[in-house]
């Protein structure tokens, strides 16, 4: 993906995370900021017809429910007896012909200019990233108006995509929420066509009701990014709390009403002690950032070291690792999926290629002998 198509320059940078993030709709032409083309036909074709992409990751939808897998697909078995469902294109196209929508969940890990374009944009807004495909060919809803409980960012690929939006009903919702949203009244306070390039951001809970209703099929990319809550952030506390006494502590289920009173007073301390300290929420972003799997990838066929070769280029795999630098040690740490790894200062990036971050101190962090590489990833 090229430079110039960064989301930072896509979506409007620092003015996008103060004013629209988290907060409202906005749409961003592709006169304005070009995506590029992420996925053809003959790609989308090529990973129906060389994956075992079943359902529910592939599905069909029409009006609002799922397509039984036995209309599009025909059982297979190889001579070992292993069972899967075969795709039977005649029946596809018929399926889709009649007003189904084509959905392809997670297509970011099987395709990779849509993984780098994911990277990329976990690496802007800090959260992580999952992208489905998306293909229409009629007027008819595949999903019906709904409301999603992650924020999306909307890329048309190819023909064109009616949106109708109306405000949330419920703020934030969320997955397994205590209450359920009502159906929105009156009428969309949005009405928009996407066509090849343009961008659109939803934040969750917004209801939508989509349709390929312009006289043209339509293939587009939703990249959803993962819901980070209060909850979130408590969950990731309890764990660090598990360095106090008072949590670590039994209940104290047959104990006398005084020993209960004083065993949630300690409880109530620690909690709100935690949750008072400054810099919790970029101490909680530092670590979730530097903890995240991200999106692994194997380097064969080297298996157990990489050979003395300046030609080979080494791909950081984890779109928030962290990097600091330590001038008096002279050394640079490079902080991802849970480790911390130290290299000589040699090993620093050019200047202005890569932010450098805090990263979390680590007992077990291997001290390594300083790699170079033709380029360094972004961070």
């Amino acid at each position: 993906m090229p430079e110039t198509a960064s989301w930072a320059v896509r979506l409007g940078g620092d003015q996008f995370l103060a004013q629209a993030l988290h907060r409202s709709y906005a749409v961003v032409p592709a006169e304005e900021a070009d995506p590029g083309r992420l996925l053809s036909w003959d790609d989308l074709n090529s990973i129906l017809a060389t994956h075992r992409i079943e359902a529910p990751r592939m599905r069909l939808s029409l009006d609002g429910q799922t397509v039984p897998v036995g209309r599009y697909s025909t059982p297979a078995t190889n001579r070992r007896g292993a069972a899967w469902t075969r795709l039977h294109p005649a029946d596809l196209h018929a399926r889709l012909a009649e007003g189904a929508s084509l959905v392809v969940d997670a297509i970011d890990e099987i395709h990779p200019p849509i993984r780098a374009a994911a990277d990329d944009l976990e690496r802007f807004i800090g959260t992580p990233v999952q992208t489905n495909a998306y293909a229409s060919w009629t007027e008819r809803e595949g999903f019906g108006r709904h409301w999603d409980d992650h924020d999306v960012v909307v890329v048309q690929q190819y023909g064109a995509k009616r949106w109708r939006l109306w405000e949330p009903t419920r703020p934030v919702p969320t997955y397994r929420d205590v209450d359920t949203p009502e159906e929105p009244e009156g009428e969309p306070v949005a009405d928009l066509v996407l066509h090849p390039g343009d961008v659109l951001y939803l934040p969750r809970g917004w209801w939508h009701s989509v349709t390929a209703d312009q006289g043209t099929e339509s293939l587009h990319l939703t990249f959803g990014l993962v819901a980070q809550t209060g909850a979130t952030l408590l969950e990731w506390l309890a764990d660090e709390l598990h360095e106090s006494t008072a949590v670590r502590a039994d209940i104290p289920l047959h104990a006398t009403a005084e020993a209960k009173a004083a065993y949630q007073s300690d409880l109530r301390t620690a909690v709100l002690t935690a949750l008072s300290a400054p810099g919790l929420i970029d101490r909680w972003a530092r670590s979730t950032g530097t903890t995240h799997r991200g999106r692994p990838a194997p380097s064969l066929p080297y298996v157990s070291a990489l050979p003395a070769d300046r030609e080979i280029a080494v791909r950081i795999t984890a779109p928030r690792a962290s990097l600091t630098t330590d001038p008096a040690a002279g050394t640079v740490t490079l902080s991802a999926t849970g480790t911390a790894w130290d290299f000589t200062e040699r090993a620093a990036p050019p200047s202005g290629s890569c932010s450098p971050g805090s990263a979390p101190a680590s007992a077990n962090s291997p001290t390594q002998p300083a790699w170079r590489s033709r380029r360094w990833p972004a961070c």
